[in-house]
């Protein structure tokens, strides 16, 4: 039955009749896939190394020497010649252009390259795979962030000279996409035009020009991707809102890749989820195979839901993830192999999980989710939990009624951290791969989000944060760490311990004895975690 359905929906998709059975794990022993991580983080970096690792490939990331930091890029010449030296025997190549062109993320928003360096290293990429032409080569990268406040241009990831003029900049790109979708009142293109005058020149002229080689950046590697050298390129808006220059680009670069199609081009939002998408998208590929996922939403807005930080409804969002991640939706729970339940508020709004109404009190949407995901998990179904309900960090009240059923470690998987399309995208793509992988690999992942996304985001992080400032050598004016650098590690440790050991049920085999947190960005929104 599986293989006609395949069959039927791969016409309709255009998919390539690629399917055959699940293999085990083992059968990935000893393939090799080269991944350039988006920078240095836990989350973009060795955590989802991790997820992959656990089937048994054998993932291989450059040297931490060559990947950006918050303070510094990576280092772009050098990424090439170690994507060189590493190819010979690599099964796939999953790749940042963010880290190959600008050095990293943050390097993508403040960096001082010419239109002639970045597009020569764009056209590094075919002479890559005239090289290599047996490697499947998937790339991944952002459309540039617009500026959603103030102080979005005052924490050093942005041009200072933007720091006067980013909320003016922010109102101004989106009276422009409004003018450009003809949906701006008469009132808002006077207002557009007073603020094409208020901007100080220089500032706007450096925020186009900045804009704009990222955009002409994208639009080569989609026209990379039409000839051929990207098996998939999957380009995602960072840090956007519904009216944003990041949505304009977005609308105006789908719109040239249109002829391409969704199997080997997709833009969406988000950021910092890309490389788990894509390392799933390898492993389909390389297993010929294409996952069944069907989702299912909260009671009230559900899919319709429109984010923060995102740009669409979240629905449309999730369908565009899963083909890019090499899976396919089916209309019903009992054809699934990975049964999504996605966390939204009925009002269909975003919250702040560091926020005091963040409690264990159940709200509107509470109980009818876990009634929801219990019925699933109690009809056998592969259950993965996206809980977006909040933003950077899990729904208290959602964990604690889990708690209550016994169901956390009866998951397939779970994430509650960052922006809702970082959870949805990292979990669609851990979510896929967990079929292949035994029940202490999806443990233990699933402990890692349970710490890091529930346990320090949403809780120990805001208890943290009121600690640190009184430590000698804090810089309040930045947030960083410096000097309270091993304070934050160990009292951080201490109490996300306390916080498991009052929350979490482990299962047999997992043990937090050795757990350790450190603060590898030298500031508090994210932890790496080893226990």
């Amino acid at each position: 039955m599986k293989r006609m359905i395949l069959c039927m929906l791969a016409v309709t998709l255009l998919f390539p009749l690629l399917f055959v059975s699940a293999a085990d794990a083992a059968a990935a022993q000893g393939k090799k896939i080269l991944f350039v991580p988006l920078d240095n983080r836990p989350i973009t970096d060795k955590e989802t190394s991790e997820v992959v690792e656990k089937l048994g490939y054998h993932v291989v990331t450059p040297p931490d020497t060559l990947l950006g930091t918050r303070e510094q890029p990576g280092d772009p010449d050098g990424l090439w010649q170690w994507l060189q030296e590493n190819a010979p025997g690599a099964k796939a190549a999953v790749v940042s252009t963010d880290a190959m062109l600008y050095g990293s993320l943050v390097a993508s928003r403040n960096h001082e390259l010419t239109e002639q360096i970045i597009q020569q290293r764009v056209e590094r990429f075919r002479t890559f795979h005239e090289n290599h032409p047996r490697l499947s080569l998937y790339g991944y990268g952002t459309i540039l962030r617009t500026l959603l406040s103030a102080t979005h241009s005052g924490n050093g990831m942005e041009p200072a000279l933007y720091q006067q003029n980013a909320l003016k900049l922010r109102d101004y790109s989106v009276l422009r996409d409004k003018e450009d979708m003809g949906v701006a009142s008469a009132k808002e293109r006077r207002e557009l035009q007073k603020l094409t005058q208020e901007i100080v020149p220089a500032a706007m002229e450096d925020w186009t020009h900045r804009h704009g080689l990222n955009y002409n950046a994208n639009k080569s590697l989609i026209d990379l991707t039409g000839q051929g050298v990207f098996s998939f390129l999957f380009l995602g808006g960072d840090d956007a809102a519904m009216y944003s220059q990041t949505h304009y680009e977005m609308r105006h670069l789908r719109a040239y890749g249109q002829n391409i199609g969704k199997t080997k081009l997709q833009v969406t939002s988000g950021a910092d989820e890309l490389g788990m998408v894509m390392m799933c998208r390898a492993v389909c590929d390389d297993k010929r195979d294409i996952p069944f996922v069907y989702t299912t939403y909260n009671i009230g807005k559900g899919r319709k839901t429109i984010p923060s930080y995102c740009n669409e409804e979240i629905g449309n969002d999730v369908d565009n993830t899963i083909i890019a991640a090499g899976g396919i939706q089916v209309p019903a729970a009992e054809r699934a192999e990975l049964v999504i339940a996605i966390n939204t508020n009925p009002d269909g709004k975003t919250r702040e999980a560091n926020t005091l109404e963040n409690t264990i009190k159940p709200r509107k949407g509470t109980k009818p989710f876990v009634a929801l995901v219990k019925e699933l998990v109690g009809k056998g179904y592969p259950v993965a939990v996206a809980d977006i309900a909040y933003g950077n960090g899990a729904d208290n009240a959602l964990m604690h009624e889990l708690c209550q059923e016994d169901l956390p470690f009866k998951l397939r998987a779970y994430g509650g951290w960052n922006t809702a399309t970082n959870t949805t995208g990292f979990l669609i793509g851990t979510g896929m791969l967990a079929k292949w992988m035994d029940k202490q690999s999806q443990e233990e992942l699933m402990l890692t989000r349970y710490l890091d996304d529930w346990g320090y985001q949403a809780n120990v992080r805001q208890k943290l944060a009121g600690a640190v400032v009184l430590q000698p050598g804090y810089d309040q004016s930045t947030g960083n760490l410096a000097g309270a650098r091993a304070f934050a590690s160990r009292q951080g440790t201490d109490w996300l311990k306390e916080f498991a050991r009052k929350n979490i049920h482990l299962p047999a085999g997992l043990s937090l004895e050795n757990l350790k947190m450190t603060h590898p960005w030298n500031r508090l929104f994210e932890c790496a975690l080893s226990y």
